[in-house]
């Protein structure tokens, strides 16, 4: 069995689970109740918040906020410097009523992104750098901007297989780059 690498300045709180394989990088700070998959790594000074759930292989780089109330899939990469966020209507005073967020098996988020909660990005979906993410994503959608929309789609190796106006329904889309077949539903 793998053990699990906390680097000595990372904080472990008491309750979390960190699963074997899993890397726990500089300054990050992964709170009791949040729980981590196998073969995770959680970069330089990212932040695990309590009651969020990081899937087998996922790749959280440096400098990440994921809060309550998101729920992160299998193979999912999270660029550095990506924020979710969890409540739709934040004050500093008050109670929180946070909204939940899902990001399916294979989603990659670029770097600076930001995931507005509430939201569901789904399985091998693209999210382009500095997009800020508003509404949910359908799988394979590759989305930019702000608010982000969709500009293609693209295959599980996260190249694009075609634009954004295939028309709605289910699609079978061979990748040239990797020759994998991809089926999903544009709606």
């Amino acid at each position: 069995m793998k053990e699990v690498f906390v680097h000595p300045t990372a904080v472990v709180d008491e309750g979390a689970s960190i699963g074997e394989g899993s890397k726990i990088w500089h300054f990050a700070h992964v709170r009791g109740g949040a729980k981590v998959g196998k073969n995770a790594i959680v970069g330089k000074s990212s932040y695990i918040d309590t009651g969020v759930e990081l899937g087998n292989n996922v790749k959280v780089q440096n400098l990440v906020s994921i809060y309550n109330g998101v729920k992160i899939g299998n193979d999912v990469f999270v660029g550095p410097h990506v924020a979710f966020t969890n409540d739709l209507h934040p004050r500093a005073a008050g109670e929180w009523q946070i909204s939940p967020t899902i990001v399916e098996d294979g989603a990659s988020i670029g770097a600076n992104a930001t995931i507005v909660c509430g939201t569901t990005l789904g399985n091998h979906c693209l999210i382009a750098a500095g997009s800020v993410v508003i509404r949910s994503v359908p799988a394979h959608a590759l989305v930019a901007g702000n608010p982000a929309t969709i500009k293609g789609w693209v295959c599980k190796c996260a190249r694009k297989i075609a634009g954004r106006d295939l028309p709605s329904g289910t699609h079978e889309i061979k990748c040239s780059h990797c020759h994998t077949i991809n089926v999903f539903e544009v709606p």
